[in-house]
């Protein structure tokens, strides 16, 4: 009889099959690649270089205009009279009327920026939380976009006209008994000045603090409630710790704003009051006697690096609110 063959399934007689060998592979043609494939890579690449291409121009303009000037500004600030390296200019901030003007900048600044954040946090929950009618919080909006750009001199006129000595609001409370200004209130001191920036601190606080209150859901003071807590231990343990690194950032960001304006307090005060702002366009404008011209910018070397720290701090509190945004 003839042997059957070997099924190819089966081991040939007298060998073991090798289980720590997987099975033969064999190597076949490549794949063809997909028509197109090279021109669709080259197309997305083309249009990666044009979206880059759209943002060009504001890297250019940012550093003709922000960076370039910054350079030189930190440069002219460690000049000497004769061109060579010196801190002088630097040094002089900490002592005599520059030091006084930082200290009263950031005095008005952190006090607007406290009071304004308040009262903006207060109309903004109001707007979001209150359940108020529809077309109550567009028309904030718009007010706030408005009133957080309505600044330097037309504000200090408008504040003139209802504070001064003379103003709308200040005929009334005199005609009612109430004489401010024969109890120390001036428009033209630090109350008045601190008054006319509370005005566009608290619309800007409006804009940017909304988004953080919508990030407070309902279901979670429900949720609260149904625990059998109160509104304050619900403020306390959920509420403002979810919204307060929102709330300290935005109130970092109006201390910066109040900290670099300079048109209002000039035009209201006219260098009354002394603040780092109008001590470098006094400089600039040459109403002092300065032996060094670099002393401007200094000043305003000063200027860049506190703002850089309520920036740094800005972003940072801001990277951590937006993990509860919805």
């Amino acid at each position: 009889m003839r042997s059957r063959a070997p099924a190819p399934s089966e081991p040939a007689q007298g060998t073991e099959p090798d289980a720590t060998r997987g099975p033969a592979l064999v190597a076949g043609p490549e794949p063809p690649r997909p028509r197109g494939a090279g021109r669709g890579a080259r197309r997305k690449g083309r249009a990666s270089a044009w979206r880059w291409l759209g943002v060009l121009p504001f890297f250019a303009y940012t550093t003709l205009f922000l960076l370039v000037p910054t350079i030189e500004l930190i440069v002219k600030s460690f000049e000497g009279p004769k061109g060579s390296f010196s801190t002088a200019n630097v040094s002089r901030l900490f002592s005599g009327e520059y030091l006084s003007a930082y200290a009263t900048s950031v005095e008005l600044s952190a006090i607007t920026a406290a009071a304004g954040g308040l009262f903006g946090l207060f109309i903004a929950y109001g707007a979001v939380h209150g359940r108020l009618p529809a077309f109550i919080r567009p028309l904030l909006s718009t007010f706030s976009g408005v009133a957080a750009n309505f600044a330097g001199i037309p504000l200090a006129f408008a504040f003139i006209a209802t504070l001064g000595p003379t103003g709308v609001v200040t005929s009334l409370l005199n005609r009612a008994g109430l004489h401010i200004y024969n109890h120390g209130f001036t428009i033209f001191g630090m109350a008045g000045l601190s008054l006319t920036y509370i005005y566009f601190q608290f619309p800007l606080m409006i804009l940017i603090i909304s988004p953080t209150l919508e990030g407070l859901r309902a279901e979670w003071r429900e949720a609260a409630q149904n625990l059998g807590a109160t509104p304050a231990q619900y403020w306390r343990h959920v509420g403002l710790p979810l919204i307060l690194p929102g709330l300290l950032g935005s109130t970092v960001l109006l201390f910066g704003n109040a900290f670099s304006a300079y048109a209002t307090p000039y035009a209201l005060t006219a260098g009354y009051i002394n603040l780092v702002p109008v001590q470098i366009g006094a400089i600039l404008q040459g109403n002092v006697t300065v032996p060094n011209p670099q002393l401007g910018d200094a000043l305003a070397f000063g200027m860049i690096v506190i703002i850089a720290v309520a920036v740094t701090l800005y972003v940072l509190l801001q990277r951590r609110a937006a993990r509860w945004l919805p």
